[in-house]
């Protein structure tokens, strides 16, 4: 049952993305916490306005003209708190606009410390420029001018055990140091020490004064054994904060606004799915496609994985999605028959402008195959990191992931809602039974940065029906031969009516449910064929089952999922697969 609340809190959440600002209201409806409405304006951070507080006043314009009450005085403050209909009890900010960070690593092993601190840095909107280790064969001063000249943001230092060696990390402490007294006082990089907890007065004394900022994290390597990146990803949103006011005008009167609780939006979102994946037997999956980065979450009981990946975007970076993959790995997934030259024209001409929508068929199926790549891409790097105990049924193969949630315009904003899911299937292709939900207004990321405010918003938003349920979705493993029969489905329906199908291999097939309904959906391995259960076996009393906007979906494609190599034909498959999803 959900739990009641007693205070009326409402809430304004802003998100200030690199295309756009969206302003998200969630006010008390009968005793609980609901997501009310969304407004969007086109993000300023860029030229000509180099603001991002305009952004943010347009968007919060939007949504008081969608709910006809008023959140900003006529002197453009927020009003807060609540009074006489207008204005609000709290806000939340969240934010991943704007370039990434630059940022040097430094520590003293390069399979070790450093690899902590590479996934520490991959946990935000940082772009790595430079690393310096021990195991370094450059002398000090090469590697002291070789980072001058990259004038970074930030340095993010660990190294050492807690109460271990302390000379080694020190001389890497006094390179820092010397760095940033050389640099001009206004380009002065922010310090993350995330090491040796035994060395972190030292390195207050030796840093605190000559960088524009020190922040000292619980060692990310307390024990060589064990790696704790928690503490430091929290000091991290602090520090992500203090560099974008330094950067962008407007980000300071957002972070007032929310009383110095504004988030990265990647850190935001992976709150979420934290929080999510305490109760759950499976894994949750939350996946973002953004303009100018990729953002992949994953939770498995309370642990997070995450990555947030700068070099893969559907905006500024996409010409160099081409260092990553082949054009063959982008133009497999392309239904029309379009040249390597027009794929590779759209690609550019998308990176000069982030903003623009797909005007043709053409184009709208390079973004989606695109899209998927980039995925691909952003699963198979952030899956390195998954905890070893995570259940998977085969190596190589996606964990199990129950739902799996997933931002970003081109899957949101997709035509119909088979491209939408067809693209997920294709990149992420999930195993077993997994419901794929579309978050098309944000919500996740203002859930995370609202949650710090009003803990028990969360809970009940996720209670209501505030995403969109693309479909419940079963994918078999097996290594049957193509056109084998391997499943029979059999879908009851509330008012007694039934749905039988026989699913063979390489299909996609479809059960209607429409939302609203329920459902009971009964399957029949054939084979040895594995739905999630081990090899063969299946739930005698059926599996419940809600409806979404295609129902329940079966993707017996094979995993990995292998696509025909002559182009004719696969572009037939692809366009058949769309047929049969309605898009």
């Amino acid at each position: 049952m959900p739990v009641s609340v007693v205070d009326t809190d409402s809430l304004l959440a802003v998100d200030v993305g690199t295309i756009t600002t969206r302003a998200v209201l969630f006010d008390v409806v009968d005793g609980h916490y609901r997501f009310v409405a969304c407004g969007q304006g086109a993000t300023t951070a860029a030229a000509p306005f180099k603001d991002i507080s305009e952004g943010v006043r347009s968007a919060i314009e939007n949504l008081e003209a969608v709910t006809g009450r008023k959140f900003l005085g006529a002197d453009q403050r927020l009003i807060m708190p609540y009074q006489d209909g207008n204005g609000v009890d709290l806000f939340a900010a969240s934010m991943s606009a704007g370039p990434a960070i630059k940022t040097v690593l430094v520590g003293l092993l390069g399979d070790v410390t450093l690899e902590s601190i590479q996934r520490l840095a991959r946990s935000s909107y940082t772009r790595v420029v430079e690393t310096i280790s021990i195991n370094d064969r450059r002398e000090p001063h090469e590697q002291i001018d070789a980072i001058l000249q990259l004038q970074p943001d930030l340095f993010l230092v660990a190294g050492g055990t807690d109460n271990g060696a302390t000379r080694s990390v020190q001389r890497l402490v006094e390179i820092v140091s010397l760095i940033c007294y050389l640099l001009p006082e206004e380009k002065r990089p922010a310090v993350l020490f995330a090491g040796n907890q035994k060395m972190a007065e030292r390195v207050r004394n030796g840093l605190q004064a000559i960088s524009s900022s020190l922040h000292i994290s619980p060692n990310v390597r307390p024990v060589l054994e064990v790696e704790d990146l928690q503490p430091a990803q929290r000091i991290l949103t602090e520090v992500y904060a203090q560099i974008r006011r330094a950067q962008m005008l407007g980000v300071s009167e957002l972070n007032g606004w929310s009383a110095g609780t504004l988030l990265p939006t990647a850190y935001a979102m992976a709150r979420m799915i934290r929080f999510l994946s305490q109760d759950s037997s499976k894994g949750i999956l939350g996946v973002d496609i953004g303009a100018s980065h990729t953002t992949v979450a994953a939770g498995f009981n309370g642990e997070l994985s995450l990555g947030v990946y700068s070099q893969l975007g559907l905006g500024e970076p996409l010409p160099g999605l081409l260092r990553y993959s082949s054009m063959e790995d982008i133009t497999r997934w392309l239904h029309l028959d379009i040249s390597a030259e027009t794929v590779q024209e759209y690609l550019h001409q998308k990176a000069l402008y982030p903003a623009s929508l797909p005007a043709t068929p053409e184009e709208m199926a390079i973004e989606q195959a695109a899209a998927r790549q980039l995925l691909q891409l952003a699963l198979k790097s952030v899956s390195k990191d998954f905890p070893a105990d995570v259940k998977r049924p085969a190596p190589g193969l996606s964990p199990y992931f129950e739902p799996v949630v997933a931002g970003g315009s081109v899957i949101a904003r997709a035509p119909t809602t088979g491209q939408s899911l067809l693209l997920l299937l294709d990149a992420i292709q999930p195993m077993g039974i997994t419901t794929i939900m579309v978050d098309q207004n944000g919500l996740l990321p203002a859930m995370g940065a609202a949650a710090a405010r009003l803990p028990i918003l969360p809970v009940h938003v996720l209670e209501s029906m505030a995403f969109r349920y693309l479909a419940t979705v079963v994918s078999p493993l097996t290594k049957t031969r193509l056109g084998m029969p391997i499943l029979r489905a059999r879908l009851i329906y509330q008012d007694g009516n039934e749905t039988r199908i026989e699913v063979k291999q390489g299909a996609l097939e479809v059960l209607p449910l429409s939302p609203g309904q329920i459902g009971r959906l009964y399957l029949q391995p054939a084979h040895n064929v594995d739905i999630g259960l081990g090899p063969g076996r299946t739930r005698n009393d059926g599996f419940p089952v809600s409806g979404t906007a295609l129902g329940v979906v079966i993707d017996a494609r094979g995993r990995p999922l292998r696509l025909p190599s002559d182009p004719v034909r696969r572009r037939e498959i692809i366009k058949k697969w769309l047929w049969t999803l309605g898009g």
